[in-house]
């Protein structure tokens, strides 16, 4: 059983290290010019916020991770530790380097699939999967495995990315999705799944008030990639590879981004425009629209996404014709919910959310 100090203490001492942190990145950005201006995909015309952000939120996460650690004890191979290090330094690499100087989609996808790399041979991937109902398990052969974790990975990472246009957005939705995570790996018994989740979600939580708006620092794509890369991490070290529902969970915790990311893909690629160029009708744009505030706004994001998520941890305890009636019920409740929102409507112009002209063609970060 899990003690209570064993999840207070490696949560308090990242948050602790990202507070302390915030302010040191924060000059670290301002020293070297690492500040935000405007784009077509924001929504804040603050221009000289500094970025960075994401480097206290990833101190914070190996403080809170070395702690963690010290207390559970996991059994678990070094190289499975270095891993998730290794994977975690790339991708902040990647996302250090476009805050300061700006990345082709290309060349932040190289990046990311690297690091993908990476987790994947220290063994965060997908095996096989057993059919709920019959209790069939089909292995993936090795092809399969490694394409589906990559894509995952890199799914993720780029899905946390690309909400990150509302101040305090990325790093709210990251913890409710990380806490749900780490509930899923503290019922499924998996010790370092827990450290992994206690410490991001710490290092998370300890950054929010910097971030919440009217944010003082961003995230930066130094932080949403870290963020983002850690959450597909965590989810893949929580997958016990026992049912299908045990893989749902993780996607139904990861819902709201991953459709957002999905929806713009298709609405872009339906228009014959390109599918990474900036525009303005995510679901954060729709919900600025109609709640009038940034705040308002990110509050319902947040209140979404905590929907979704007590849905995921409700989906640990169903098997069988159980788990999927609920999920067909799930799947075409989100269909209304999208519908409502707008965010169906592929037609739709820039300008029905954004109150103006439709942005000049710019990529927009993978």
């Amino acid at each position: 059983m899990i003690e209570l100090a064993g999840v207070l203490v490696p949560l308090l001492v990242a948050a602790a290290a990202a507070v302390a942190l915030t302010p040191v990145a924060w000059r670290l950005a301002e020293t070297f010019g690492v500040l935000d201006q405007p784009s077509e995909r924001s929504v804040s015309h603050r221009a000289g916020i500094p970025l960075l952000g994401g480097l206290a939120v990833a101190g914070g996460f190996v403080f809170g991770l070395f702690v963690a650690l010290r207390i559970h004890e996991p059994v678990v191979a070094s190289s499975h530790v270095m891993g998730l290090l290794l994977g975690s330094a790339v991708i902040l690499c990647v996302g250090v380097w476009d805050d300061k100087y700006g990345m082709s989609a290309g060349v932040k996808f190289a990046g990311q699939g690297v690091a993908a790399v990476i987790a994947i041979v220290a063994g965060y991937q997908m095996g096989h999967l057993t059919e709920p109902i019959s209790k069939t398990t089909f292995f993936f052969p090795a092809p399969l495995a490694w394409a589906a974790s990559v894509l995952w990975i890199v799914g993720i990472t780029n899905a946390m990315n690309l909400i990150d246009g509302l101040d305090g957005l990325a790093t709210g939705v990251g913890a409710i999705i990380c806490a749900t995570l780490t509930i899923t790996v503290a019922q499924a018994g998996l010790p370092f799944g827990l450290c992994i989740g206690l410490a991001l979600l710490g290092g998370l939580v300890g950054f929010l008030p910097y971030n919440f708006p009217p944010a003082r620092i961003f995230l930066g794509d130094t932080g949403a990639l870290f963020v983002g890369y850690n959450l597909a991490l965590l989810s893949l070290e929580g997958y016990r590879q026992v049912t299908v529902i045990t893989f749902v969970v993780p996607l139904l915790a990861l819902a709201v981004p991953l459709m957002d990311t999905v929806v713009s893909f298709f609405r872009r690629a339906r228009r014959g425009t390109n599918p990474f160029r900036a525009d303005r009708q995510h679901i954060h744009h729709r919900l600025l629209a109609r709640r009038g505030s940034p705040r308002a706004a990110v509050l319902q994001f947040y209140f979404l996404t905590a929907c979704f998520a007590l849905i995921a941890l409700s989906f640990t305890d169903l098997e069988g014709y159980v788990a999927g009636a609920c999920l067909v019920i799930v799947f075409l409740l989100t269909l209304r919910l999208l519908s409502n929102l707008g965010v169906l409507s592929f037609e739709a112009e820039d300008t029905e959310v954004a109150g103006g002209p439709p942005p000049a063609a710019e990529e927009e970060h993978p």
